[in-house]
């Protein structure tokens, strides 16, 4: 008997492409009205499970139930009760916006006036009304993503699957849509979110799963996560870039941890056990002694990032356009 109170449950799910097995017995359970978070470096198997819930592959191994129906023996039923935004919008450039709309609502089946109707509603709710009649050429990032995910919820899905749906989006496009996926779970939808933004994942999660390469390592809410590191974080921002690697072994030798570096934002990070405040004074110590400037030199909260690399052995620096393997 599937449970009224879990949008998905998923159990045992293995899929495999020839020698390669991208999901190896992963379990999952989404109570309904939440957003579940699914996080893991790329390849580790996201797309896929998101794939298999939505009914675009089949599983080699395991069950799932998507809105109380099993994904394999009754297809039809879960699509009728989903939407799914990918990771690029799949939205028709040269139509307008109430175009797209109503084009989407026609291969769903729905009657003329209840597309009109909706297409309507949601141009509105997604701040697209005075835009409805421009080509969706002209559309900024954010405005085809909200275009996008308005398409998917046509049908008032109970569940929607949101594959990084911020990604390439500029920080006042990722509020708007992180505001609009508040107002959907406030409304009774579960979605279910794959993200590279750990604080993405961190914003709106009420639950969060680790995968990697294929399996399912961790679960809980962003504050059990980062609660289960311990210890607090250590982060020197160096003026010279070249000076990182010296800065790392510095920083290794006082605090006794492992830092990883994030070239990018000329910084090194280190998790360390306890509050960290002596071992702080003593990194300041070791960078001062081999004359390496420092910009910025901070104890702060672990953060999700650092959950992420305790977990995977990864940085989230260099996971961008996430599964492209899988897609391929």
């Amino acid at each position: 008997m599937v449970s009224t109170q879990n949008a998905v449950e998923a159990r045992g799910i293995v899929k495999r492409y020839g020698r390669t097995t991208a999901l190896q017995g992963v379990d999952l359970t989404v109570p309904a009205g939440t957003v579940y978070g699914l996080l893991g470096p790329n390849g580790a198997g996201k797309t896929t499970m998101v794939r298999i819930l939505a009914t675009l592959l089949r599983p080699d191994a395991g069950t799932a139930t998507v809105a109380g129906h099993d994904v394999v023996r009754r297809p039809d039923e879960v699509r009728y009760r989903i939407g799914l935004t990918g990771q690029f919008a799949a939205v028709d450039e040269k139509l307008t916006g109430r175009q797209n709309l109503r084009l989407f609502g026609r291969l769903y089946h729905l009657p003329g006036r209840v597309v009109r109707r909706r297409a309507d509603e949601l141009l509105e709710r997604f701040g697209l009304a005075d835009a409805s009649a421009r080509v969706v050429r002209t559309y900024s990032g954010g405005m085809r993503r909200r275009l996008d995910i308005a398409a998917s919820l046509l049908i008032q899905p109970a569940v929607l699957f949101l594959d990084e749906p911020t990604t390439g989006l500029d920080p006042r496009s990722r509020n708007q849509v992180w505001d609009l996926v508040r107002d959907l779970v406030r409304d009774g939808t579960t979605v279910l979110l794959t993200t590279q933004y750990l604080d993405e994942a961190d914003q709106l999660a009420d639950r969060i799963a680790v995968v990697d390469r294929g399996r399912l390592i961790a679960d809980g809410t962003p504050t059990e996560l980062k609660g289960g590191i311990g210890g607090a974080r250590i982060e020197v921002v160096v003026d010279d870039p070249g000076a990182l690697a010296a800065a790392s072994e510095a920083i290794a030798h006082a605090t006794g941890a492992a830092p990883y570096v994030v070239a990018g934002a000329r910084r090194v990070n280190a998790v360390v056990d306890g509050a960290g405040g002596d071992l702080l004074a003593q990194t300041i110590r070791a960078l001062d002694a081999q004359g390496i400037a420092v910009e910025d030199i901070a104890l702060r909260r672990p953060t999700l990032d650092d959950v992420f690399l305790r977990l995977t052995g990864h940085t989230t620096t260099d996971e961008k356009n996430d599964d492209q393997q899988e897609a391929a």
